[in-house]
C-alpha cells in the first residue's frame, strides 16, 4: 500500500520533501507532479525500482528514459553537450522540454537507449520536483504517468491512487496536473530535430 503526501505546489513542506527522499533512497517508486503532467520515477541507482516502472508502464527495451536534473551543471555530468546544444538548453530551461543527448559513463547502461547510447535530459519548471531534486542531490529517473493502453497521462492524484496504490511506494499530491507531455528534441546531429511535439513551444 502506497503512502500519499499532499505537498503544497508553491511552498513545498520541507518535512514531506525529506520523507519523500528517504523513500526514494530506499529504492521506492514514486509518482509526482511536473510542469507537464504527473510522472513516475525512482533513484538513479535502483535497478529493481526501474524494473517496477517498466512493468507498471509496459515499457519496451528501446524506451528512452529521462533524467530530471536540477540545473545545467548537473546535466553536464550525465550527457555530452557541445556549445550550441548548451546554449539551446539554457534558453529553454527550466521548461517542458526533453533533450536527447549522448550519455556519459556516469549513466548506467540500463538507462541508455540500447543502440544509440542516448539519454533524455530535462529540467522541470515545478517547485515540488525541483525541491525533490535539490534534496536528493542527484537526478531522478522519470517517465510520464501514462498507463498501458492510454494516450494521455493520469492527472488527478485520486485517480492515480485508485490505479496504483498497490504498485508504487509514494504518491505526491500536488493538485490536479496537466495532461501534456514534453516536447522532445534530439541534439545528436548537426541541427536539432523534433522527435515529439508536446507542451514546449517549437
Amino acid at each position: 500500500m502506497s503512502q500519499m503526501f499532499r505537498i503544497h505546489p508553491d511552498n513545498p513542506q520541507e518535512r514531506l520533501i525529506r520523507q519523500s527522499i528517504e523513500i526514494i533512497k530506499q529504492g521506492g517508486v514514486i509518482v509526482y507532479p511536473t510542469d507537464t503532467s504527473y510522472a513516475i520515477g525512482c533513484g538513479i541507482g535502483h535497478k529493481d525500482a526501474l524494473d517496477r516502472i517498466k512493468q507498471i508502464r509496459h515499457l519496451e527495451s528501446k524506451h528512452n528514459f529521462t533524467l530530471l536534473c536540477r540545473d545545467l551543471s548537473e546535466i553536464a555530468t550525465y550527457a555530452i553537450i557541445d556549445t550550441p546544444s548548451y546554449r539551446l538548453i539554457k534558453s529553454l530551461t527550466p521548461g517542458a522540454y526533453t533533450f536527447l543527448l549522448k550519455a556519459t559513463k556516469e549513466v548506467p547502461r540500463r538507462l541508455q537507449h540500447p543502440k544509440r547510447k542516448t539519454i533524455g535530459i530535462r529540467i522541470p519548471d515545478n517547485k515540488i520536483t525541483l525541491a525533490l531534486l535539490e534534496a536528493l542531490n542527484e537526478p531522478l529517473i522519470s517517465s510520464s504517468m501514462i498507463l498501458p493502453g492510454e494516450k494521455v497521462p493520469l492527472n488527478d492524484p485520486e485517480d492515480i491512487k485508485a490505479h496504483l496504490e498497490k504498485q508504487v511506494d509514494l504518491i505526491i499530491d500536488g493538485g490536479i496536473c496537466g495532461l501534456d507531455v514534453t516536447t522532445v528534441v534530439e541534439l545528436n546531429g548537426e541541427t536539432p530535430k523534433i522527435i515529439r511535439r508536446g507542451k514546449g513551444k517549437i
